[in-house]
């Protein structure tokens, strides 16, 4: 007996074991996040207020994820669309927050350094355990998973930071930004910068600031090749073979030094902050500047 496709080339079979072998990543993602949120105090980030907020902000569209009892029924009744009622405290708790899960992601140079994809989905998993354990309201940039507060929200985040994009690079996502909240991308930042760009101008228009961390691997910042060696990207779209590889590192760097000062020209044009992170340092030193420049103002770190 033969399986009949459901879409593709997948079958029930298939599916159901591709299902169960992303599900049997959220335990191990959520304990480690869990571990290293453990690992950074608490400070005064976090607002924690009772009840539903006094202060009108502003009707929005309902999007996939609000509740029923979250619908403004007389501002709906006036159209055909479906409105839910902001609350100013409800805005300035919500924080955005957008990883890059495509190709280049899944990256390292070392079988002893993690890829630079799990350690931006530990560093974005554990923020958000912060960020809701101080009373926030988290979520996705875009309209999949807008910002909640409570526990199965963090399940929601798992699930959907363990899923992989198949494409080189992901650009950031810049629909539905919530005005005057905050937001965080944490990325490698190498592909075109055009998205970025995007990105951050809408964030701006809408009085978004936050947080742009960029993520390396040890070798991407050094560029330690000689001789001949073949640069392959992670999804196989690109390829490059020269024989004298160190003929290249001069160029390369300067690029990348390019790259680097073109991100810190958007954010202090937008008023974001900026950061850089190696995947050979401290996932938990990462995590304690992250939560602590959510709160300042815009600049740039190292």
């Amino acid at each position: 007996m033969t399986e009949t496709p459901i879409s593709g080339n997948h079958t029930p079979t298939t599916l159901r074991a591709g299902a169960e072998e992303e599900a049997a990543r959220l335990p191990a993602l959520l304990a480690r996040a869990e571990h290293l949120a453990g690992a950074v105090l608490l400070g005064a980030h976090g607002r924690r207020r009772a009840g539903t907020g006094d202060d009108f902000w502003q009707y929005r569209p309902a999007q996939i994820g609000d509740s029923r009892r979250m619908i403004d029924y007389r501002r709906s009744a006036m159209g055909d669309q479906e409105f839910v009622r902001e609350r100013e405290w409800q805005i300035a708790q919500s924080v955005m927050l957008w990883i890059d899960q495509g190709a280049s992601m899944r990256f390292s140079s070392d079988p002893n350094l993690p890829q630079k994809a799990d350690r931006v989905r530990v560093l974005g998993l554990a923020l958000a355990i912060l960020l809701l354990r101080g009373g926030e309201r988290v979520g996705l940039t875009g309209t999949r998973l807008p910002p909640r507060s409570g526990n199965p929200q963090l399940l929601r985040l798992a699930q959907v930071f363990c899923e992989d994009d198949p494409a080189d690079f992901s650009p950031p996502e810049h629909r539905a930004m919530i005005p005057h909240a905050r937001a965080v991308f944490i990325s490698d930042f190498m592909g075109d910068m055009s998205g970025v760009q995007l990105a951050l101008t809408k964030a701006a228009d809408r009085g978004v600031r936050g947080v742009l961390y960029h993520v390396l691997d040890p070798s991407e910042e050094a560029f330690p090749f000689r001789g001949r060696t073949i640069f392959e990207s992670v999804g196989g779209t690109l390829r490059h073979e020269t024989l004298k590889a160190n003929d290249l590192r001069d160029r390369y760097l300067a690029r990348l030094a390019e790259r680097k000062a073109e991100l810190q020209r958007l954010c202090a044009l937008t008023g974001w902050r900026y950061g850089v992170h190696h995947t050979d340092a401290s996932a938990q030193s990462a995590l304690l500047w992250l939560y602590s420049a959510l709160d300042a103002r815009a600049g740039v770190a190292a």
